[in-house]
C-alpha cells in the first residue's frame, strides 16, 4: 500500500466524495487504488484517511484531545508521498523525518 499526504490543510467537514474528488481531481490519483489518503486540518488535531477496499471506502478519523500532529511543513499543497513506516511514526506523534531510526534491513536469500 502507498500513502499519500495532503500537504497543507484540508477542511475536514468533506466526506468520502469529497475527499475522494480532491485525490483525484486536484492531485490526479486514482482513489480506487489501494492506497491511503491522509488529510489533516489546520489546528494539526485532526486526521481523515481515505481508503479503497474490494468494493468500498473506508473513511477513518483521528481526533486528538492533547497535542498536534507533526505534520509536514506547507512548502506547497501537493500530495507528498511517505512509506508505511513514516506513516506509523506521524500517528505516533513523531516527525516523519526520523534521523536516529534504524535504518531498514531487508534479509538476503542465500543460494
Amino acid at each position: 500500500h502507498q500513502v499519500y499526504l495532503a500537504r497543507g490543510s484540508t477542511d475536514l467537514r468533506k466526506s468520502i466524495d469529497g475527499l475522494a474528488a480532491l485525490v483525484k481531481e486536484g492531485f490526479d490519483l486514482d482513489p480506487f487504488s489501494p492506497s491511503y489518503f491522509v488529510f489533516c486540518n489546520r489546528k494539526r488535531d485532526k486526521l481523515k484517511i481515505l481508503h479503497w477496499e474490494l468494493n468500498g471506502f473506508w473513511l477513518y478519523y483521528r481526533r486528538l484531545e492533547n497535542g498536534t500532529f507533526r505534520w509536514p511543513k506547507e512548502e506547497s499543497n501537493e500530495v507528498q508521498k511517505i512509506s508505511l513506516r513514516e506513516f506509523r511514526w506521524l500517528l505516533d506523534g513523531l516527525p516523519i523525518e526520523q534521523r536516529s531510526a534504524h535504518p531498514e534491513v531487508l534479509a538476503r536469500t542465500v543460494i
